[in-house]
């Protein structure tokens, strides 16, 4: 029965399931402070999943270990991504909090050189240079307001959705929402390499927040794709052959995070990093 090709994919679509609806139990909403003792336990928790399956699943077919591995292992790295997202937001928060520090970002974020930087971006990105012009300019009234995190939050998924309404059901969705993860990243590295040769005093600010939109980018673009390909998140995280690079060209490991958070929680040694 474990060989039959309908048993497996019925297995397939129960376990992506079942596993979103514990993430969406576990962690609700990602942007919501939780506690750290809370963040711990859900990231040891996924750290054990693979290896309590195998071995709970050791005289199983091959075929059917294979497909119950998958979707674990995307349940379990949802949860380090989504806990490292987390992490971010509240670090974030007391940027975004502070007037001093959004002001300094605020004139820093002036004297970019945007236009240079689309130069140098558009040979790699093809982008729209009136969208790229709006969303600088969307991005600047955001923060001159001293917007909240929700409210930034709002924003994000609006630009998401405006740029991938041509793709609305069309089968090039998911490769458009894809490319556009890739883009956002570029230009956004190539802003963050502007701010770093001017020894912008805001470095670190816009690292982290960065490091953050970035990360919440890709949680909203794999929401997008699951409802437009009418499956879980998980399942979207689960199909290597449509995310791995995306995955690797794109995401931030969860480790790669926190050492980054730990770099940005002293600004003299961003400073030291920045001039190194």
């Amino acid at each position: 029965m474990c060989k039959c090709s309908e048993v497996q994919d019925f297995i397939k679509t129960v376990d992506y399931t079942f596993y979103q609806n514990l993430v969406e139990v576990l962690m609700p909403d990602v942007l919501r402070p939780i506690p750290s003792t809370l963040t711990q336990s859900i990231r040891n928790f996924a750290k054990g999943l693979e290896s309590w399956l195998t071995a709970a699943m050791n005289d199983c077919p091959e075929e059917m270990m294979q497909i119950k591995l998958t979707a674990v292992s995307a349940f379990a790295q949802t949860l380090r991504r989504y806990t490292s997202l987390n992490h971010l937001a509240q670090a974030a928060r007391a940027v975004l909090q502070n007037s001093s520090q959004i002001n300094q970002m605020l004139a820093d974020l002036n004297r970019v050189d945007f236009h240079n930087v689309q130069e140098q971006a558009s040979w790699v990105c093809q982008c729209d240079y009136a969208v790229v012009q709006r969303l600088e300019a969307d991005f600047k009234v955001t923060l001159q307001q001293q917007n909240s995190l929700e409210q930034w939050a709002v924003w994000l998924k609006g630009v998401v959705t405006q740029v991938l309404k041509p793709y609305d059901g069309k089968p090039t969705f998911a490769k458009a929402a894809r490319q556009f993860l890739l883009k956002w990243s570029f230009y956004s590295s190539m802003v963050i390499r502007d701010l770093t040769l001017r020894s912008a005093a805001s470095f670190g600010s816009f690292h982290l927040i960065r490091l953050l939109y970035d990360e919440y980018m890709f949680y909203l673009i794999e929401h997008q794709v699951a409802i437009a390909t009418g499956t879980t998140p998980i399942a979207v995280m689960g199909d290597k052959n449509q995310t791995c690079q995306m995955m690797n060209n794109f995401g931030n490991t969860s480790n790669g995070i926190e050492n980054t958070l730990a770099d940005t929680s002293n600004t003299n040694q961003l400073k030291r990093m920045k001039m190194s």
